[in-house]
């Protein structure tokens, strides 16, 4: 598994990413590309460009060296991601859409990174070695859901393929704001990937991302990780 190259001495950014599963499908590079943020292009592997849906828990946000942030900096996401790279070849994540229960930080992300969080109701349930992640935007109608995933972790995987690497070992973000595009370097522990179940799966998330079709079939990747610790750089302009 791959390690960051990233030395981050002072971070301005640190979370807790806990119970993440990952759903990857292979995609079009051309539509790939069409989504992308000025200076950066599709990062493939296996001539493909891929899609991930990511749903997980947010914990203990701090911002620099300040105390974790109390309830706002705790919540649950769901994000549809694609990977990219830059002029220099540095790879890294473009956001879609990032599903998150606090507006605070919401707000706080397009605000000061142009990150394309959306404000929705999302739940996670644990039972009986599963897990089921439900996500409903506040503009979907009560009842109905944009996201349910339902997977069962299996065993670990003690040497994952460059696959896996690939599709988890980022370490950078790039994302457009003030007619800018930023990149925003990480640094985490390599993952502790395990095998996954899916057992249910409905989803709304990647069709309004701009990939219809892509929900209406089985995903070509399925991960879990208990997760990981990680902190952000400041960002650069391409």
């Amino acid at each position: 598994m791959s390690f960051s190259p990233h030395q981050i001495p002072k971070p301005i950014l640190s979370q807790q990413w806990r119970n993440v599963t990952f759903l990857h499908w292979r995609i079009s590079t051309a539509d790939a590309a069409s989504l992308m943020p000025p200076g950066v292009v599709p990062d493939e592997f296996d001539g493909s460009s891929w899609v991930g849906l990511v749903p997980f828990t947010l914990r203990n946000t701090r911002f620099g060296p300040s105390p974790a942030a109390p309830y706002v900096g705790t919540f649950h996401e769901t994000n549809v991601r694609l990977y990219a790279k830059d002029a220099e070849g540095r790879p890294g994540v473009v956001f879609l859409s990032l599903e998150a229960e606090r507006l605070a930080a919401v707000l706080g992300a397009r605000v000061a990174f142009g990150i394309p969080y959306v404000w929705s109701h999302m739940r996670v349930r644990k039972t009986a070695g599963t897990l089921v992640y439900t996500s409903r935007r506040h503009t979907t109608p009560r009842g109905e859901v944009d996201s349910a995933v339902s997977v069962r972790p299996g065993a670990r995987i003690e040497h994952p393929d460059a696959l896996a690497d690939f599709l988890t070992a980022r370490w950078a973000l790039f994302s457009r704001h003030l007619g800018q595009t930023l990149y925003m370097p990480n640094r985490h522990q390599p993952w502790a990937l395990q095998e996954a179940e899916l057992l249910d799966f409905s989803d709304t998330l990647l069709t309004r991302a701009g990939l219809p079709g892509v929900a209406n079939r089985p995903p070509d990747s399925v991960l879990f990780s208990p997760g990981v610790d990680t902190v952000f750089g400041k960002p650069t302009r391409l």
